[in-house]
């Protein structure tokens, strides 16, 4: 068989193109090698999704849209896909038990933050430690914090977590920021914000959630603690575009750039989502490029 629209990552941009596919009667199959999602699933709650004004679990909004997708007729395969290639007017990607084909492919990996790799990092996420302050900044209305990082995003951050924070600590591996002037003179200025220079992150400690940042100079190897509610992670995301890069455009951090209407450059071949070079990494704004890519995917195969 070969499938109208394949769908590589089963994360928000992947779901909604899955649903505008197959809703448009195309012949549509997801893949993903984890479980549908993606980073919205494990986000305990999403408050800044349109139409939620309560809020609605990050699990449960993503397994709505993945139970859209079926009903319209979407299949999902568990698997995790090594390589693509074009032959003549169709693709055929390659897993590691088996092989589909598809007139046309959507990328949706997405990107992974940056982790800082320590001790009680993995345990606490969801439960103190976040890599989206948009996200879940307003859970820590009054509380102290911790933001590690030092470029534009982690200063930027900082600057918007002062709208719901008590106190911020920005912990930095060196003795300046490495964020444009103008962030770090609104950042110096901010009353709420202290930095901890020279230092990294040695441990996060907690009973059921966080409790403590253990900080490390790194000039001197003294230890230090940071007693706060949550820490915030800003060095950087690694989008996941390697089995792409011989195949697709990529910049300099390894985003796939796409024009306004998704398309890589590579005809019937589209990329959504976060592994996108784009200004704003949201769910919304996933959900948007899956949608748009699904679209022009259709217009491709009426087009051939």
């Amino acid at each position: 068989m070969i499938y109208d629209v394949a769908i590589i990552g089963a994360g928000p941009a992947g779901l909604s193109a899955g649903v505008y596919a197959s809703r448009a009667k195309l012949s549509t199959v997801i893949i993903e090698k984890m479980f549908p999602g993606g980073q919205a699933a494990i986000t305990d709650k999403i408050e800044n999704y349109p139409g939620f004004a309560e809020g609605i679990g990050g699990e449960e909004l993503t397994d709505n849209i993945k139970y859209q997708a079926e009903k319209f007729g979407a299949d999902f395969i568990n698997g995790d896909v090594d390589k693509i290639e074009k032959l003549d007017n169709k693709f055929i990607i390659h897993m590691q038990e088996e092989k589909l084909e598809a007139k046309t492919v959507i990328l949706a990996m997405g990107a992974e933050p940056r982790q800082i790799g320590v001790k009680g990092e993995t345990e606490f996420v969801g439960r103190g430690v976040s890599y989206c302050a948009t996200c879940d900044g307003a859970f820590y209305t009054d509380k102290p914090i911790v933001m590690v990082g030092g470029g534009d995003t982690a200063i930027e951050e900082a600057m918007y977590l002062t709208r719901f924070a008590s106190s911020i600590h920005v912990i930095h591996r060196r003795d300046e920021l490495r964020a444009t002037k103008i962030l770090q003179e609104r950042a110096l200025k901010n009353d709420k914000i202290k930095f901890i220079w020279d230092s990294v992150v040695e441990q996060i400690k907690g009973e059921d959630a966080v409790e403590e940042v253990v900080v490390k100079n790194v000039k001197t190897g003294e230890l230090s603690s940071v007693f706060v509610d949550g820490i915030f992670v800003a060095i950087g995301y690694t989008p996941k575009t390697d089995f792409v890069k011989n195949l697709v455009k990529l910049d300099n951090q390894g985003y796939i750039i796409t024009d306004d209407h998704m398309k890589t450059g590579i005809p019937g071949l589209f990329a959504a989502g976060d592994l996108r070079q784009k200004s704003l990494r949201q769910v919304v704004t996933a959900v948007s490029d899956g949608a748009i890519a699904a679209v022009e995917a259709g217009r491709y195969i009426e087009e051939q």
